[in-house]
């Protein structure tokens, strides 16, 4: 299932590839795409991606459910 997340705070590619290494961290298995440009990031999982929030914003990113 695909989970459109609103990131605030990325401004570099270093910024991308923190966020990307938390959520794989998280789940191995899921699938991430970031659009900096638009603060967005979607990740396809099939776990609940409460705990992914809380986790992202520890990086630093405050991080909200996005409306798809």
């Amino acid at each position: 299932m695909k989970h459109p997340l609103t990131v605030t705070g990325m401004t570099c590619g270093h910024c991308e590839k923190s966020v990307t290494r938390t959520v794989l961290r998280w789940d191995p298995q899921a699938q991430v795409h970031i659009d900096r440009a638009h603060n967005r990031v979607d990740v396809d999982t099939d776990k609940d991606i409460t705990p992914l929030l809380a986790l992202i914003a520890t990086e630093g990113y405050p991080t909200t459910q996005a409306t798809a």
